[in-house]
């Protein structure tokens, strides 16, 4: 996507050929690379690989595990498999838009932030792989080629639920709220709701209060995952200037708002038993894993309220995502047993 300028005049052009071994009709220098050989197909793989990285694979793994699952909840069972099989693919296609768009937006200040600096639009212009400008071309194509399929291939509901999520997640969290409030992730987090509706709504082809719960345990889940992290991470948000709460708050305050974040979370994943009538494997799997998930919150309140003891708050930033694969996947197991 990068622009060529014109070529220089021929003289000129003839001159830099022989200084560099190439001949005056510009063809490839005696002995050098040839076209298509090793150099450019690692050129194409690393272009390649910068592409795929825009899309955030892991984030698109969490999120698929929030949509599969609802979709053996809303069909009592074993979902169709072609509506399963296109919800997941435009879910994969519509995440990867908003995640590339993300990076087009926050590409300043992950050049700022050692966790994010490896990213492909933070590197030094003459090394990025992809240029913004593509970044940008390519987050566009993929949020309409996602909507497009959806809308064809499952239903309209669930292509608009998924636009709306990709456009909240770009201009409602990276453009306005990601670095103007404490609270950012709070409301950001709404965009990732979205999979337990949009898994729902593939299947039945309506909105219901079943699927709900579930979308609020994501919305009450998202706070302590993210505020673990930036913990670990706070002097790269301050770096960036990015006000996440461990920047602004100290880290008793922050732990205290993940306790209530985790107790939030917990009573809407039961709560999930009564409105959708699930059977007992659920619940049972609920209670556990949202005592276990109290549990890692606690301890890390108390290492933080402790002087001189580490906090170590990536603990329960990967127990969380432990936790919400296998609650989701009691969900599914459940409606298969149920």
């Amino acid at each position: 996507m990068t622009h060529v300028s014109a070529a220089p005049a021929a003289a000129g052009q003839a001159t830099t050929d022989r200084g560099s071994g190439g001949n005056a009709a510009g063809g490839p220098a005696r002995g050098g690379p040839a076209r298509g050989g090793p150099a450019a197909r690692r050129s194409l793989r690393g272009t390649l690989r910068a592409y795929v990285a825009l899309t955030k694979p892991r984030i698109i793994e969490l999120l698929l595990i929030t949509t599969l699952p609802v979709m053996f909840l809303a069909a009592r069972g074993l979902p169709p498999l072609w509506p399963a099989l296109a919800t997941l693919a435009g879910g994969t296609l519509s995440a990867g838009s908003a995640n590339a768009l993300n990076c087009y937006v926050d590409r300043d200040i992950d050049r700022k932030m050692r966790r994010t600096r490896r990213r492909p639009l933070a590197a030094a212009p003459a090394a990025m792989a992809v240029t913004p400008r593509a970044a940008l071309i390519f987050g566009v194509v993929l949020a309409v080629v996602s909507t497009c399929w959806l809308w064809l291939a499952v239903n309209w509901l669930s292509a608009a639920l998924a636009l709306c999520a990709n456009v909240f997640y770009v201009f409602g969290y990276s453009v306005l709220l990601k670095r103007r409030t404490a609270q950012n992730i709070v409301w950001g987090g709404l965009a990732g709701c979205m999979p337990a509706l949009i898994g729902w709504t593939a299947i039945t082809g309506r909105l219901a209060l079943a699927p709900l719960p579930l979308f609020l345990v994501v919305f009450f889940w998202t706070p302590p995952h993210f505020w673990a992290l930036a913990m670990r991470y706070k002097a790269d948000y301050a770096a960036a200037e990015v006000p996440m709460l461990p920047v602004v708050a100290g880290d008793r305050a922050v732990t205290r708002s993940i306790v209530r974040y985790s107790w939030a979370m917990v009573a809407c994943s039961l709560l999930l038993w009564p409105v959708a009538r699930t059977g007992p494997v659920y619940p049972a799997a609920a209670a556990i894993l949202g005592a276990l998930f109290l549990t890692e919150a606690y301890r890390l309140a108390s290492r933080a309220r402790t002087p001189g003891a580490a906090a170590r708050p990536m603990r329960l930033f990967h127990w969380s995502n432990t936790y919400l694969a296998l609650l989701f996947l009691a969900v599914a197991v459940d409606s298969l047993l149920h």
